[in-house]
């Protein structure tokens, strides 16, 4: 499965944390996240992340696109929602959780969520996801079988 992670700038260190706890389900999935959340997760894991541009530079933007693709089957984005600091990030915020919304991607902006949906993958249960992504080893066999996308 291929899981998205992001962190605002109060939630890295709780991520990173969350991170850690579940780290042997984690490293059975491709990960990706936003450029610091990463090194922080991979720093303090071992976790082989894929580092996106940083949030402030786009990095929630790439994120979005490849879920409008179906290359992301899971998100993981704790979210600062303290009410006194709305920021410009609220329009990309708003982009990703409905983008998310359009193409049935499970997304978590809270821990007790996160805990909930990775126990839930372990376990199977959003191996549904995997004929919908079109980068998912289900298709990609499918494809080398029977020819897919040869022109």
């Amino acid at each position: 499965m291929e899981i998205a992670i992001i962190a605002d700038d109060r939630k890295k260190e709780l991520m990173t944390q969350f991170c850690i706890a579940y780290c042997g389900i984690l490293n059975k999935h491709n990960l990706c996240a936003t450029g610091i959340t990463g090194k922080y997760i991979s720093e303090a894991t071992g976790l082989s992340i894929e580092r996106l541009l940083s949030g402030a530079h786009g990095g929630a933007q790439q994120i979005a696109s490849r879920i409008s693709y179906d290359e992301i089957d899971l998100l993981l984005f704790f979210r600062d929602s303290n009410l006194s600091d709305i920021d410009d990030n609220e329009d990309s915020d708003n982009t990703l959780l409905r983008m998310c919304d359009l193409h049935n991607v499970p997304v978590a902006t809270n821990i007790a969520t996160a805990e909930i949906l990775v126990r839930a993958l372990d376990r199977g249960d959003l191996d549904w996801r995997e004929i919908v992504n079109p980068r998912s080893d289900y298709n990609l066999r499918k494809k080398a079988r029977f020819g897919y996308g040869r022109r």
